[in-house]
């Protein structure tokens, strides 16, 4: 007896190390096997910022992770702004190019400006286009022709021929500080509805006026299309092209 309960006593050490040992490995095991939640994705939100001159708006990212989770990275995100003559963000009471830390306060400039802004975290990054605008302005519209401070707004439809085609100038303006001003550039020209073949109606405002143009034979006789013009957050006007025979 006296000899079994001393191989007891040698045999407890053992058996308690062993499963030291054991509970290490299995430890060891399971942090290789659950892996952390890892970000996947980065989007910007707002999407597309719109940011009145000498104003200020909050951007924040976005994260998507390995498990689908969705959520705000509250830090380590890096703001970039190439072009913060338009849009810069806010650093204590400067106005900076680049911002390191959760969500940035983005401040407009130069109205009818935009930037393109970047968020980067973890290796991983996402652009949006940031544009700058005119607040309070008053009589939005889209007249014909070219804008000349003073001169009344033409507003009359657009009637091409559908069979000979033809291209009209367009121009925005508003009323901002009791002045007229021209908002063509500054302004979003809507795509054309319904929908048509690519090419058949085009419009641009890279320039002032803005030139739309029909092409040709591309479209039927007597078909009312209409595209959007937006300004900011609340101007918005919508025009219409009739097309005769």
């Amino acid at each position: 007896m006296a000899t079994g309960r001393r191989f007891a006593r040698k045999r407890m050490p053992l058996t308690l190390a062993f499963a030291v040992l054991t509970a290490a490995a299995i430890g060891a095991g399971c942090n290789g096997f659950f892996t952390g939640n890892t970000l996947n994705s980065i989007t910007i939100q707002p999407p597309s910022p719109q940011i009145e001159a000498g104003q200020q708006a909050t951007v924040q990212a976005w994260g998507t992770y390995s498990d689908n989770s969705r959520s705000q990275i509250t830090s380590g995100v890096t703001w970039t702004s190439d072009t913060p003559a338009a849009v810069c963000f806010v650093s204590g009471t400067s106005c900076v190019s680049q911002f390191t830390g959760g969500a940035a306060t983005a401040e407009g400039v130069v109205p009818g400006g935009t930037s393109t802004i970047t968020a980067a975290a973890q290796g991983l990054s996402a652009t949006a286009t940031a544009t700058a605008y005119l607040g309070n302005v008053t009589n939005f519209e889209v007249c014909l022709g070219s804008f000349v401070a003073g001169q009344s707004c033409n507003t009359s439809t657009w009637a091409p021929s559908s069979a000979k085609g033809g291209t009209q100038d367009y121009y925005v303006q508003a009323t901002y500080n009791g002045s007229p001003i021209d908002l063509t550039i500054a302004s979003d020209f809507g795509a054309i509805s319904p929908a048509t073949t690519a090419g058949s109606i085009t419009c641009t405002n890279t320039t002032t006026p803005a030139s739309c143009t029909v092409v040709a034979g591309t479209l039927p006789d007597n078909t009312t299309y209409q595209f959007t013009v937006t300004y900011g957050t609340t101007n918005s006007v919508n025009v219409s092209i009739d097309l005769g025979p």
